[in-house]
């Protein structure tokens, strides 16, 4: 397997921040003063443009590159344990000081409470918190179970029951451990450091084995595997998708994969560098979720982890596994809730583009795609769309309401959707123009709507439109204000203008261009503009390509690269030598918080944390500040829009994808990367991206084909197409002006996107159930390798290939100018069999445990195989999902190396929100040389069976026979090269549908083996009775599972 190099990233850190920090923003600035820029965001005359100036905060520091910063560790006493009392399910104890308080970055708390509860057989609640609060400090500490849900224990969960143990200890200062009990090992301890936590920072930590796998704290453009020299910093901003950076979302959990090897008493030892591909080996996965909203910093080095924040508690969810699977499922159902069931038609093409820029040219899109053949399901809009870039307003122009209806009646018409995008602040009217008044802002204030300043006015900050204020989530949350009700009714109103099908939410961390309350006193300029140049503007030109690009592009490289040099000159030529840089650095005052400069600096991307964002001092109805609720902007947001989309479109799924995301929003929401680069290397962090929104309960994932900022070639647009058809999201989309990537630009790409997109299409009836086994139990549909195969370390770090269930396995090539991609075979120590998806063949004969393999991949093919063992229902493409849904279906078996297979289809009406009975179950199994099928369920399905393939049938059969009835010799034939048994045009046998009934296809070997290996012999396909309880509970569990 191919490695991402360190020089590779140290190259791209020094890249990407030549691009765009924020969707739609270009670091370019205009000049520091005021002044008017001769385009404007709104389209019309000249606007005033605030100063640079406005959106830069003081100069910060991040405490871990400082020198000055003092070590808690050092300095602070630590707690003694007192008080402790056993409870029905764990123990309670007081916790005090040890010592004289330190008081470093914050004012420490003498009294606290230690809760130690055995929620379930899997999982221990550990929550300290301080012993005193009252209703002027709660939100300090305490996170409200309205915004984020406490898991409740099981009525007869206990520690006896527990597969889990924990232990404290007050030797020399208190401490606590948490062991796995069938292994002995440590997963977690708090021994050898003491516990710091004052009212705006705790630290705690636990050491972690060698050379030690973890994996998820996100949000984070890395590898997958987080390694051991990472801080991790959770605050959720307004940026690209910078390396290692804190970007939009934030999910404080991760996963802890270990490796030992058995001796023949059992005795288990842990393997820091298991490397041996001869070895036997055991995995065990604990995960670790820490309940706290406010700002974080989680330090990963090689002796452990050290977990900071900056205000809330100490509330530890530990979940023992013991795969990562379990983990992941046991997260969602007990902690963060399932995830939103998808309408079918969300799993079919998307196109989008910042630089729509009216009606016609969205129309022309469309056409484009129908005239060059490529499959789209949904056309998107950016912000073009939008008078003056305000939410819920047509421009009167470009995008009419009349013209607008026209063409969505003709778009869905044609079984296609649309999508516009709706950002997270609402612009305020200027007074002194009538022309201005914008209804939505009038009806917000009448509901006591958005966010305040600690006087009582409006805080009032500025994004795209101009000054604007923010909508007070919380506030209607913790103090009954009518935000969610107007926010509803908005969408209710705007539906009958726009018949759109779903909503994107953006800007949602929530980003404001100017520090603290800029738009106080100042209304009266409103529009106005952001002190920077948009993509495509003067001094602001799109100038970067792809990696590589002047290998095939000379010319235009090197024009490309003497403009950029022009519009970016090299700071060294004008930076100072003599300057010296000074610092903010602030102390605790007794008594209360300093939130808007805390004492503690995190390593925050813009640094302080009221830059780009909503300043600390925000403050909600009903009193409580930004300071403690700024990562729950995104989710709160889409909580919103999620009950207004209910409300608009009664009884079917809200589709909904958002940027700023936090523990538990997939239950209301899909999420896609944000603004990534057309770059090779962007390509590739699509890929461990992806996984971790598995962990974080997100299937509905995907990011921005080719690329969001810079300009795409037809090179890494052909492969990126590819890619992304195997991700459950799959949108293509880019800034304005760069070039064009839609993918009938370039012919090769037409070509390699008809290619993956027909293989997607194929695989949508599995993706889809796929989905559906997610929303219900909490699965994945993007998988690690190493979650399926996890007594292979060597897969520990594997991030360039994955697995779409459980069945296909993907192996993209990321790098320019290559032809082939060097890729595993898991599971083939084991007896996994694996076959190349085009040819039918036998992938992995002959591959070794862990071998890396020179597979080819030429521009516009990517490969793919089928695991061995599983049954794949397909369904030929359409142009749309709902013309494919009308189509024929056929099976694809591929047998293990045992001649078994098993699967499983899901089919229902792809929208209602609660099917109810109306679904069906369709259940796979083979063994012995036959196939035997059994549905469940009332929904109907009368598309007819086309085909069946078998993959790994070893010798000719005999006869074939379709529930005892001999098909004719033409209706089957056999590739004794490839291995495999085509039957084909079965519609006859299948006149009222593939799934009506109960069938069987058999075959009969010469041998008359019955079950033999795939290279010496076939299956039987079975009724396996497993998935019959889906379908039983299916209506309860999609109600529970959809109720706000």
């Amino acid at each position: 397997m191919a490695v991402f190099t360190s020089a590779s990233f140290f190259l791209l850190a020094a890249l990407v921040p030549q691009w765009t920090s924020a969707q739609h923003e270009s670091v370019t600035a205009t000049s520091s003063g005021p002044g008017v820029l001769s385009g404007t965001a709104a389209g019309d005359s000249p606007m005033f443009t605030f100063p640079a100036s406005a959106d830069i905060g003081p100069n910060l520091l991040p405490n871990i590159f400082d020198p000055q910063a003092v070590d808690v560790q050092n300095v602070c006493p630590g707690y003694t344990a007192a008080n402790v009392q056993k409870t029905e399910k764990g123990l309670t104890a007081d916790l005090s000081l040890a010592g004289p308080p330190c008081n470093v970055y914050g004012n420490d708390i003498e009294n606290l409470k230690l809760t130690v509860e055995f929620q379930a057989d899997n999982r221990i609640n550990v929550q300290i918190q301080p012993r005193y609060i009252g209703p002027a400090n709660e939100t300090w500490f305490i996170l409200p179970e309205v915004l984020v849900p406490r898991p409740e224990a099981e009525p007869n969960a206990d520690e006896a029951g527990s597969k889990l143990e924990i232990s404290w200890s007050n030797e020399p200062t208190f401490s606590f451990t948490v062991k796995r009990k069938e292994t002995g090992d440590v997963l977690f301890t708090t021994e050898g450091r003491v516990l710091v936590y004052e009212d705006q920072f705790i630290e705690f930590g636990s050491s972690l084995p060698e050379n030690y796998n973890l994996y998820g704290l996100g949000e984070v453009m890395h590898g997958f595997r987080l390694g051991n020299n990472l801080t991790r910093t959770l605050f959720a901003a307004d940026v690209g998708d910078n390396l290692d950076a804190n970007i939009y979302g934030n999910h404080p959990i991760y996963l802890d994969t270990r490796y030992f090897t058995k001796d023949e008493s059992g005795k288990l030892t842990y393997v820091s560098s298991p490397t041996d591909k001869n070895a036997k080996y055991v995995s065990y996965t604990n995960g670790v979720f820490l309940r706290n909203a406010h700002a974080q910093e989680v330090l990963l080095r090689p002796e452990g982890i050290t977990w900071r924040t900056l205000g809330g508690s100490i509330d530890l969810y530990f979940f023992e596994g013991p795969s990562a699977q379990d983990i992941i499922k046991s997260y969602q159902l007990s902690t963060v809730g399932l995830p939103a069931m998808q309408q079918y038609w969300t799993l079919g093409f998307h196109q989008c583009r910042w630089g729509y820029s009216n009606w016609t040219v969205v129309k022309d899109v469309v056409d484009n795609f129908r005239k060059f053949g490529i499959p789209l399901e949904t056309i998107w809009t950016d912000i073009d769309y939008m008078k003056g870039y305000r939410d819920f307003e047509n421009d009167p122009d470009q995008f009419s309401y009349e013209e607008g209806a026209k063409f969505l009646e003709e778009l869905h018409q044609n079984h296609q959707h649309y999508v516009p995008i709706i950002d997270s602040a609402i612009y305020v009217p200027n007074p002194d123009k009538p022309e201005d008044d914008y209804e939505p802002y009038h009806r917000g204030l009448e509901a006591d709507a958005f966010i305040m300043n600690p006087d009582g006015s409006l805080y009032i900050g500025a994004v795209w439109p101009g000054y604007t204020v923010f909508p007070d989530w919380i506030g209607a949350a913790l103090n009954g204000t009518g935000t969610v009700s107007w926010w509803i009714d908005e969408f209710v109103r705007y539906y009958k203008k726009v018949a759109f099908d779903g909503i994107w939410i953006d800007m949602s961390e929530v980003a404001s261009f100017c520090i603290g309350s800029c738009g106080t006193g100042n209304l009266t300029l409103n529009p106005v503009h952001p002190p920077w140049g948009l993509p495509g503007e003067p001094g602001a030109l799109v100038l970067d390509y792809p990696e590589g690009f002047e290998k095939s592009n000379a010319s235009e490289a090197s024009s490309a690269t003497s403009v950029h040099k022009t519009q970016y000159p090299d700071p060294t030529t004008t930076a100072s030598t003599t300057s010296t840089t000074s610092y903010l650095r602030t102390t605790p005052t007794p008594g209360s918080r300093n939130i808007n400069y805390p004492p503690y600096v995190i390593n925050n991307f813009h640094g302080d944390i009221g830059t780009h964002a909503l300043s600390p001092n925000g403050t909600h109805h009903g009193g409580t500040v930004d300071y403690d609720f700024h990562n729950l902007f995104g989710h709160q947001i889409l909580h919103a829009t999620y009950q207004a989309l209910l409300k608009v479109f009664e009884g079917k799924r809200p589709f909904i994808i958002g940027r700023s995301t936090f523990a538990g929003s997939g239950k209301w929401a899909g999420h896609w990367g944000g603004d990534n680069y057309s770059l090779w290397a962007f390509l590739y962090f699509s890929i461990p991206q992806a996984l971790s929104f598995s962990i974080f309960g997100f299937p509905m994932f995907g990011v921005d084909t080719c690329g969001f900022n810079g300009n795409a070639d037809n090179e890494l647009c052909s492969r990126w197409m590819q890619l992304s058809a195997f991700f459950p999201f799959y949108r293509n989309h880019n800034v304005r002006g760069a070039i064009s990537q839609e993918p009938y630009v370039w012919s090769s790409v037409i070509d390699a996107s008809k290619k993956a997109m027909r293989i997607r299409y194929l695989l949508l009836p599995y993706m889809y159930t796929l989905m559906t086994q997610a929303s219900l139990s909490g699965s994945t549909v993007m998988r690690a390798l190493s979650w399926e195969f996890p007594q292979e370390p060597w897969l520990a770090d594997a991030d360039r290939q994955f697995m779409l269930g459980s069945a296909v396995m993907v192996t993209p090539c990321l790098v320019q100018g290559a032809n082939t991609v060097d890729g595993v075979f898991p599971g083939v120590g084991d007896g996994t069999v694996w076959y190349d998806w085009y040819t039918y063949k036998s992938a992995s004969e002959g591959v070794q445990s862990g071998q890396n393999v020179t597979i080819d991949a030429p521009l516009g093919h990517i490969p793919v195989f089928l695991r061995g063992g599983h049954v794949i229902p397909v369904q030929e493409p359409g142009m749309t999902t709902t013309e494919s849904r009308q189509n024929e279906w056929s099976v694809i078996v591929a047998l293990d190396g045992e001649g078994k297979a098993n699967g499983t289809l899901y089919l229902d009406d792809g929208e209602s929100l609660e099917p109810g009975e109306n679904v069906k179950w369709v259940d796979f199994t083979v063994e012995k040389n036959s196939l035997q099928v059994t549905p469940q369920g009332k929904y109907p399905d009368q598309n007819s069976l086309a085909n069946v393939t078998i993959l790994g049938v070893a010798e000719a059969p005999l006869r074939v026979s379709i529930n005892g009835d001999f098909l004719g010799s033409g209706s089957w034939s056999y590739d004794s090269e490839g291995k495999f048994l085509s039957v084909t045009e079965l519609q006859d046998n299948f006149k009222e549908g593939a799934w009506t009934s109960n069938w069987t296809l058999s075959w009969e070997s010469p041998s008359n083996s019955g079950s033999s290996p795939v290279q010496g012999g076939g299956g039987r396909l079975e009724f396996s009775i497993s998935n019959l309880l889906y379908a039983a509970a299916f209506g309860i569990i999609f109600g529970r599972m959809f109720v706000v």
